[in-house]
């Protein structure tokens, strides 16, 4: 009988052991309403992207470029900076509503589509001082391209949504592109 007690004995203290730690130990998280938290509303919003990439005052410059090689027949590699306006309509001399600043760089080896890095900064209006974050694919060639909104800040905290851009005009390597942003927060 003592035997089987000592042969169960290692068994017993670490069945008490979790026992213990179990009952002592925190949460790895816990989910509290969030203090500041208003209902959840519906925004759309409609703007034109301007990038101009040549002329006297581009808004968009190339910081970074692979090394071509003979297999590549597109711009693989190519990292752009920008920070350019977002404009009420498709002229560049429309009413500015806020900038597109951020990154977009060539992640394509067969076509040409940029991985896609985005604040929105709105600058008039109810939404002047908050951003919306905005991070994808866009297959510029594609007639309609939708990319992801993940983020935002200000009016925008918690946003979540899409951005469905069409491009409006090409002149040259400057674009102007429509677009329609349908973001929850």
């Amino acid at each position: 009988m003592a035997k089987r007690f000592l042969i169960l004995l290692p068994l017993f203290s670490t069945i008490l052991l979790l026992a213990v730690t179990v009952t002592e130990s925190e949460a790895y998280a816990t989910t509290t309403p969030f203090q500041g938290y208003k209902p959840e509303s519906f925004t759309h919003l409609h703007f034109y992207f301007h990038d101009v990439i040549t002329g006297d005052k581009p808004t968009a410059i190339k910081v970074a470029e692979a090394r071509p090689t003979n297999s590549l027949d597109v711009i693989f590699g190519v990292i752009m900076i920008a920070d350019d306006p977002l404009t009420e309509g498709p002229d560049p001399r429309s009413k500015e509503v806020g900038r597109a600043q951020g990154m977009y760089a060539s992640t394509a080896m067969k076509d040409i589509a940029f991985t896609m890095v985005f604040n929105l900064a709105f600058t008039e209006g109810e939404f002047n001082g908050s951003t919306v974050a905005m991070y994808g694919r866009n297959d510029i060639f594609s007639k309609a391209r939708e990319m992801p909104i993940i983020g935002g800040t200000g009016a925008f905290r918690f946003a979540r949504g899409y951005a469905q851009a069409k491009t409006y005009k090409i002149d040259g390597l400057n674009a102007v592109v429509e677009y329609n942003v349908s973001i929850w927060h």
